[in-house]
């Protein structure tokens, strides 16, 4: 009798769990067929002012090509990888202008459009045109190429934010390095041109800042003439050693943004010593031997697309367009109202392989990070450094702190 049973229940189990029992019969033909939904299209327009190469110093550096723009061309294939699975289809609205006025019509037609999330790379002049347009109410701009401290400071702006350090973020990450050497007397260098005025401004606020004594303060006015001639070297040589003889200093700290004269002073100068700054040991968002917290990862993928380096400015561009994808993500929303929105507020946080979440200043529209230094082989440190504390973040001890901001909007 029992064995009949058995056989009974095994028979009805069988059937339950065959395509054709009662769980596959109670699916209906709507739930069988469930068509996946279309993704939803997401166009950040890349805006950026093209500008002519400098000459190199040597013939072995070659002026990278596209830069900027290919980190963003990174970063959308990121995006995409992710927003696959979101439902999301990313895709870049490239406008590259040759002149001011033509950026302009883009950025008009772009929100004229509906476009209200713009990635931009123009010089700060241009960056604020843009920033003052009609069309730019309610709009974000992700500036992802300029560092002037004045963009943070007296002439910030609401709709804009900034994703590589600033000017004084760059030149406190070097000077608490410094400080935490001890090595606090400086010999500062400084070009002729309006950046480098504005880097060694910085500097010297820096310098202050973290007690460090700048010993001599002097412009760089010497012109070699041709580097390539026999005698090049041996003129380049002799004025290096003259210009820095009669001062004791612990390093020498270069402000040259354009490579009139930066690589011309190290091994030259009178007494051995380390050279820093915009040449030498150099503070940046990004670094060729760059490899912790998962950066070879992001190394690697920037090679393999685009056959070079990575270098700030691709960074930049890279973290713009990668701002914007987290927003979408964390913020669970594809309306660009909503993801402008998201990337103001509190909650949002961008990994961007420097071993910490990033997030955006409320009071300057600054992207707090840590700012690396290295050489070209070899990263040597990464600030802030040890020890330097702050009531609410680390990362706020590197450049301007809220209670000394100039930007009020």
């Amino acid at each position: 009798m029992f064995g009949r049973w058995r056989e009974a229940a095994f028979a009805a189990a069988l059937f339950v769990l065959s395509p054709f029992g009662a769980a596959a019969q109670a699916q209906t033909p709507t739930q069988a067929q469930t068509p996946t939904p279309a993704p939803t299209d997401i166009v950040v327009p890349y805006l950026a002012l093209t500008r002519p190469s400098s000459v190199p110093e040597s013939a072995l550096d070659r002026p990278p090509e596209n830069e900027g723009l290919l980190g963003a061309r990174v970063a959308v294939a990121d995006n995409q990888t992710t927003g696959r699975f979101l439902h999301q289809s990313w895709r870049l609205d490239e406008h590259l202008a040759n002149d001011e006025a033509a950026l302009v019509q883009a950025f008009e037609d772009a929100a004229g459009q509906g476009h209200r999330l713009f990635v931009v790379d123009a010089p700060p002049s241009v960056l604020l045109k843009l920033a003052d347009l009609p069309e730019a109410k309610g709009a974000v701009i992700l500036d992802a190429t300029s560092t002037a401290d004045a963009l943070r400071g007296k002439d910030c702006r609401r709709n804009v934010l900034h994703l590589l350090p600033s000017d004084a973020m760059w030149a406190d990450a070097l000077m608490q390095f410094l400080a935490v050497k001890r090595w606090r007397d400086l010999l500062l260098v400084s070009g002729p041109a309006d950046e480098d005025r504005q880097l060694a401004d910085a500097l010297r606020r820096s310098a202050r800042k973290f007690q460090l004594r700048i010993v001599a303060d002097k412009p760089w006015t010497y012109n070699p003439g041709s580097r390539r001639s026999d005698t090049g070297h041996y003129a380049i040589g002799a004025e290096v050693a003259r210009f820095t003889q009669g001062v004791a200093y612990d390093v020498l700290v270069v402000a040259d943004t354009r490579d009139d004269f930066g690589d011309d002073i190290a091994y030259r100068t009178t007494d051995p010593r380390p050279v820093a700054g915009t040449h030498g040991l150099v503070p940046g968002a990004w670094a060729k031997p760059f490899e912790q917290w998962g950066g070879t990862q992001l190394q690697t993928r920037f090679f393999k697309a685009t056959g070079r380096w990575m270098t700030s400015r691709d960074y930049g561009a890279w973290m713009a367009v990668r701002a914007i994808g987290e927003a979408a993500t964390r913020g669970g929303s594809t309306d660009t109202g909503k993801i402008a929105e998201y990337l103001r507020g509190p909650k949002f946080e961008l990994a961007a392989y420097k071993g910490v979440p990033l997030s955006f200043r409320s009071w300057d529209g600054q992207l707090r990070q840590p700012v690396l230094l290295a050489d070209d082989r070899s990263l040597v440190s990464v600030s802030p450094q040890p020890g330097y504390l702050h009531q609410f973040s680390e990362l706020d001890t590197l450049g301007t702190d809220q209670p000394e901001t100039t930007c009020h909007t």
